[in-house]
C-alpha cells in the first residue's frame, strides 16, 4: 500500500516559501524607499505636527511678551516681522524676474511700524521718501524696469504699512488693556486661521478658489469667521475696552474676511512664481509671510473698524 505523499499535498516547497518571502521583503524595501510604511507614516506626522506646534508656540510666545511688554517692545517686534516679511516678498519675485531695489524696500518696511509709533505725520514722510528714493533709482539705474520699481514700491506697502495695524492699536492705550485688546486682534485672526483649517478639511465641498488655492473652501470660511466670532464674543463679555456686541459681530465678520483675502493675495503671489512656501524661517510652517499672511489685511482693517467705533 502507498501512503506516502498526501500528507504534503497543497503545502509550497521550501523554494517557494523563499521566494515568496523574497518578494515581501522586496515589496517592503520599495515601501521604506519611498517612505510609505505605516511606522514612518506615523513618525513623520508626529515630527511635522511637533515641529510645527513648537515653531508656533515659539512665536506666540515672542508676540505676547513683547505686548505686555510695551509699546516699544511691540513696535520693534512689528519692525522686525516687516523687514523679514519683504524680505520674503522680494525673494520670490526675484523668482518671478524682477529685481527691486531692496535697500530702498527693506528699509522702508522697517520705517513703516517705527512711523506708525511716532505718529501718523511720519508715516506721510516714509511714504513720500519710498517713493522719491525708488523714482531715483529707475532714474539712474538704466536696467531698472517699471516692473522692478512697481515691486519695490509694493513690498513694503504690502508688509510694512499694513502690519502698523498692530502698531496703532497697541499704541493707542499703553497699558495692559492695551496689550489685551491688540492680543484679542491678533487671536481672532489665529483663530480664524485655525477653524479656517479645520472645517475645510473636514466639511470642505465647495472651492474658494480652486486656480489659487485648491485647498480652501467656503465651507472653511465660514469656519474661520466662526473663530474670529468665537474670540469676540469672548471680548464683548468681559467688556475689553468697551467693545459691545455689536461692534463684536463687526469685527468678527470684516477681520475674517480681510484674512481670508490676505491668504489668497499670498498665495497668489506664490502660485505665480511656482513655490509653496515664501521661505523657511519658521520649521512646519513655511516662512514668516506664509504665517503672516492672514494678519496684513486682517489688522489694518481692525484698527479701522476700532478707530470707527471710538475704541483706538
Amino acid at each position: 500500500m502507498t501512503h506516502g505523499t498526501t500528507g504534503h499535498v497543497g503545502k509550497p516547497d521550501d523554494a517557494e516559501r523563499r521566494q515568496a518571502k523574497e518578494e515581501r521583503r522586496a515589496e517592503k524595501d520599495e515601501l521604506r524607499a519611498a517612505g510609505e510604511l505605516k511606522g514612518q507614516k506615523a513618525r513623520g506626522w508626529t515630527e511635522r505636527v511637533l515641529t510645527r506646534t513648537t515653531s508656533g508656540a515659539i512665536y506666540a510666545i515672542a508676540v505676547l511678551a513683547c505686548l505686555y511688554l510695551g509699546t516699544v517692545a511691540t513696535t520693534l517686534l512689528i519692525a522686525m516681522m516687516a523687514w523679514l516679511c519683504c524680505s520674503e516678498f522680494y525673494r520670490i519675485m526675484r523668482m518671478c524676474g524682477r529685481l527691486p531695489n531692496e535697500l530702498i524696500g527693506l528699509a522702508a518696511a522697517a520705517a513703516f511700524p517705527l512711523a506708525a509709533y511716532l505718529g501718523p505725520f511720519y508715516l506721510w514722510i516714509v511714504g513720500f521718501v519710498l517713493l522719491l528714493a525708488t523714482a531715483w533709482w529707475y532714474v539712474v539705474a538704466l536696467r531698472a524696469t517699471i516692473s522692478d520699481v512697481a515691486v519695490t514700491v509694493f513690498g513694503p506697502l504690502y508688509t510694512g504699512l499694513l502690519l502698523t495695524g498692530i502698531v496703532l492699536v497697541r499704541k493707542a492705550d499703553p497699558t495692559s488693556a492695551g496689550a489685551l485688546l491688540t492680543l484679542g486682534v491678533m487671536a481672532s485672526i489665529w483663530a480664524n486661521d485655525a477653524l479656517a483649517y479645520v472645517f475645510g478639511s473636514r466639511f470642505g465641498a465647495h472651492k474658494l478658489a480652486p486656480k489659487i488655492s485648491p485647498n480652501k473652501s467656503w465651507e472653511g470660511v465660514v469656519g474661520g469667521l466662526a473663530g474670529s466670532l468665537i474670540v469676540w464674543s469672548i471680548a464683548a463679555f468681559i467688556q475689553v475696552e468697551g467693545v459691545t456686541w455689536p461692534l463684536a459681530i463687526l469685527l468678527a465678520l470684516t477681520i475674517g474676511t480681510a484674512s481670508v483675502i490676505g491668504d489668497l493675495v499670498e498665495s497668489r503671489i506664490k502660485r505665480g512664481a511656482g513655490v509653496k512656501d515664501s521661505g523657511n524661517f519658521m520649521p512646519g510652517h513655511g516662512g514668516l509671510l506664509d504665517r503672516t499672511d492672514s494678519m496684513l489685511f486682517g489688522c489694518m482693517v481692525a484698527f479701522l473698524v476700532l478707530r470707527i467705533g471710538g475704541i483706538v
